[in-house]
This record gives C-alpha cells, sequence and structure tokens, in this order.
C-alpha cells in the first residue's frame, strides 16, 4: 500500500504537542471549597458535541477537543471528577444546562443571556472571530455597511445573539452545526459566515473548501471562551476558576496545535501508483500554494485584529488580553508588573479648533513618542479616544512612575503638529496579589483622575 501521500499542518501551527507541566503551583483552597471536593463524587458537564476541533462528543461517546483536554486538565488539578452528560445538539446542551442536568458547562462566551442562569470562571482560552466570504467577495472592513447581505450561523451562539442585537442590517440563516454554515457560503446559499479563527480555518483545509477565504474580522467578537457553572454553585465556579488560572499559554498552545493539525493520507494497490502520481504531484502543488496564501491571509487577520488603525500600537482587545496574561503570570510567580494610564490634557480642544484631522495626527506623533521611549518588553497601546496604556513587565511602583515621568517630560517638550505643545496627565497602578486585570485598571484610572484633579501634566499613582 502506498501510505501518507501529503501531511501538512494547518495555518503554520506546529504539529508537536507537550505535554501539562505536572508542576504547576500549589493551588491554596478555602475549607469551604476543600469540603466541597472531598464531598463531590463527579460534576456533570454539558458540552457542544459538534463544535469540531473545539470540541465534540465522538462515535463512541466520548468527548474529545481543546475544550475536552483543557477542562480535564483544569479538573485533574483542583481534584475533581468530570462526567459527561450526552447530547446530539448544543440546543440541546443548553437546555440541559438551564434545567439543571448539568453542574457546567465546558467552553463558551459569557452573554447576557446566559447570565440569567450561570457563572462564568476567567477566561480558559481566546480566539477570534473572522468572516469567511467566497473567494470573489470583496474584503469587508465594517459589517455596518453591508446592506442585505446573508450570514450563516449555528443557532444559539453568541455570535448570533451579538449579530441580531448590534448588526440588524444583516440577514440571519440559522444552522445546525459549523460545517452547514460553511458549505452554504462555499454553494453560494450565504454571502459569509462569522466563525471562530481555530474552527473556520480547520473547516476550510478539512473539507478542501478552498473557493473560501477570509474576507474581514470583528474585533469587538473574540471568543473569550470560560467554563459556565450554575448560578447557585458559587463554590464549584471558585475552585474551577482557581484550576483554570494555573494554566500557562504553551499549555493551550500545544492542546491547540494537538487537535488542529490535519494530516491528509491515502491508501491504494502498488499497481495504481504510477498511474496517479502525476495527478498526486499536482494535488500537493496546489495544496502547498493554498496553505501558504491561508497562512499568509491569517497572520495578516492576526495582525489587524489586535492593531489599533489611526496609531499602528496596540489595540484594546490585544491590551485586555496582554493584562489577563500578566495578571496571571503576577499570580503564578508572584512577580510584580505596573501599568500606566495616559490621558492628553485639553484634547477636545484640539478637534474643535484644528480639526480631526489635526487630532489625529496628534494621536499619531505621540503613539511615536511612547513607543520610542518605553522597553522592549514594555506593551504600548492605544485603551480608547486620547488614552493610552502602557504596560510594565516586571516593574515595581516606583519604576513605573519614573518610566511615567520620564514620558510626561518627554511629552511637555515635544513639538507636535499645528498645536506645538501638548501635555498628558498619568496614572500608576501596580498589580496586588488579590488583583484581577480590572482592578489594577480601574486603580490605574483613579490615579489618573487625581492628577486630573491636581492640575493635569502630572503623575500620580495608587
Amino acid at each position: 500500500m502506498f501510505r501518507t501521500f501529503c501531511a501538512f499542518a494547518l495555518a503554520g501551527l506546529c504539529l508537536a504537542t507537550q505535554a501539562a507541566d505536572s508542576n504547576f503551583p500549589a493551588i491554596e483552597f478555602t475549607a469551604q471549597e476543600k469540603a466541597y471536593i472531598e464531598e463531590a463524587k463527579a460534576v456533570r458537564m454539558c458540552v457542544d458535541p459538534d463544535w469540531v476541533p473545539f470540541e465534540h462528543i465522538n462515535a463512541e461517546g466520548k468527548h474529545v477537543g481543546i475544550a475536552a483536554d483543557l477542562v480535564q486538565l483544569v479538573a485533574q488539578r483542583v481534584g475533581l471528577t468530570i462526567e459527561l452528560y450526552r447530547v446530539k445538539t448544543w440546543e440541546e446542551s443548553l437546555a440541559a444546562s438551564k434545567a439543571g442536568e448539568c453542574q457546567i458547562m465546558s467552553f463558551l462566551n459569557q452573554t447576557p443571556a446566559r447570565d440569567q442562569w450561570l457563572i462564568f470562571t476567567d477566561p480558559i482560552f481566546f480566539d477570534p472571530n473572522i468572516v469567511v466570504t467566497r473567494e470573489e467577495h470583496p474584503y469587508i472592513g465594517d459589517l455596518k455597511g453591508l446592506t442585505n447581505e446573508t450570514v450563516a450561523l449555528p443557532r444559539g451562539t453568541m455570535v448570533e445573539e451579538r449579530i441580531r442585537r448590534e448588526y440588524p442590517n444583516l440577514n440571519l440563516i440559522l444552522t445546525e452545526s459549523e460545517q452547514q454554515s460553511v458549505a452554504l457560503v462555499s454553494e453560494r446559499k450565504a454571502d459569509m459566515t462569522i466563525r471562530s479563527l481555530i474552527v473556520a480555518a480547520y473547516a476550510i483545509k478539512k473539507e478542501g473548501l478552498f473557493n473560501l477565504k477570509i474576507a474581514g474580522h470583528v474585533p469587538d467578537f473574540t471568543n473569550k471562551l470560560r467554563i459556565g457553572v450554575v448560578q447557585h454553585a458559587p463554590v464549584l465556579r471558585d475552585i474551577l476558576d482557581k484550576g483554570v488560572k494555573t494554566l500557562t499559554s504553551q499549555e493551550r498552545e500545544a492542546i491547540s496545535n494537538k487537535h488542529v493539525s490535519i494530516q491528509v493520507q491515502q491508501g491504494i494497490d502498488h499497481r495504481l501508483v504510477w498511474k496517479i502520481l502525476a495527478a498526486a504531484a499536482v494535488i500537493l502543488l496546489a495544496i502547498f500554494f493554498w496553505v501558504r496564501k491561508l497562512h499568509a491571509l491569517n497572520k495578516e487577520l492576526e495582525r489587524l485584529s489586535i492593531t489599533d488603525r489611526l496609531t499602528g500600537l496596540f489595540n484594546r482587545m490585544k491590551l485586555d488580553e496582554a493584562l489577563a496574561s500578566e495578571s496571571l503570570r503576577a499570580q503564578r510567580t508572584g512577580q510584580l508588573f505596573s501599568i500606566i494610564l495616559i490621558d492628553v490634557d485639553h484634547f477636545k480642544q484640539v478637534n474643535d479648533m484644528h480639526g480631526h484631522q489635526t487630532g489625529d495626527r496628534v494621536l499619531i506623533e505621540l503613539a511615536q513618542l511612547l513607543q520610542a521611549n518605553t522597553r522592549e518588553i514594555d506593551i504600548v497601546g492605544r485603551w480608547g479616544g486620547e488614552e493610552f496604556l502602557v504596560i510594565c513587565p516586571h516593574t515595581d511602583s516606583a519604576g513605573a512612575c519614573r518610566l511615567a515621568e520620564n514620558l510626561r517630560q518627554k511629552m511637555q517638550t515635544c513639538h507636535f503638529t499645528v498645536v506645538e505643545n501638548k501635555t498628558a496627565s498619568f496614572g500608576v497602578a501596580t498589580f496586588r496579589p488579590e488583583d484581577q486585570s480590572k482592578d489594577i485598571v480601574a486603580r490605574a484610572d483613579t490615579a489618573l483622575y487625581a492628577a486630573k484633579a491636581g492640575g493635569r501634566n502630572r503623575v500620580e499613582a495608587r
């Protein structure tokens, strides 16, 4: 038999897998949490039975995929046993969860509708949502600019909920699965689908749907996938949340690569090899070029999804992810980090007196100043409007204040286009062991407000 005529990794993801680190930091449980773990026989879990490669229930009735591996790793670390509640559809899983048939849901976005019966852990996995169309469809910069276009989406998802609420200009076609949504686009029965980057790229490659492309991204729709817990079990949520916090980015990447890589195999009789050798070579060449093209598109999409279009700095989505990552690292290692929140003083006057184009130019020049005067390890981004954020790894409050003061002086002496001189106010905050990312941002915001109230063009720390 002639075996393995082609093997390739999807979208540049490596085939290697990495064993989970057994030396994760010890988890400290409260007395109530310890009692729960000791008394719990098994935690029943509802899942999406058809969300490859994130998760599905296979022919043997087992829960497999990225979610399955991550949730089992968390359960192992906190000492809980997971019991699968078998369903045939995602809607059936949601109904079972609402009815209390299972205590947790494995891998889902938090939404207002789901807040009605679930509470959530921190994100266990991040994945951007992208727009998939046929090859001939033009690039989509803004979904609000589309008229009467159809979007195929699996029913009961976070994306369906938000598209209905935020993009009433789009017409929905609801399907029973990810594969059906992608197939409708391929068959010209829908203009597009909006799906997870990992799921869409996997489906395109696995099904050979090379008439499709990634035509845009929806940065506000990034999947922040969490474990959902029924509202009456906050202790269980807290236990699982502590397990989630032990996961490293390397463990997440290794598990993702394990399930996203694709291997295509073909078995044929030796007598037929000579008849298909030339055709196989052509197919391999075509696959090679398509993989390279999708890889380039995905890399550009990844860059666009984390970049502020005006300044070229990281955008709010990337800053949120970096804050969450730094908080987890600090909780795990005990190493401090600080943030600096920056707000341009009296920026509205620039737009009112000189126009928005001049205001945009000032923001671009300020972004360049921040990049030129921070360290390589610092993460600099646009927080929103005229506000910027600098995340300073391995930096205590004194070090962050020195950096903020240096930036304040650099800005004060900088000559900006048209407006000449502008100043900014700076709020500094340093991570505390009990912090979540929102807490350190809140303190930096309080410090920034104090700097404004104290006369502007100054640094305050909290």
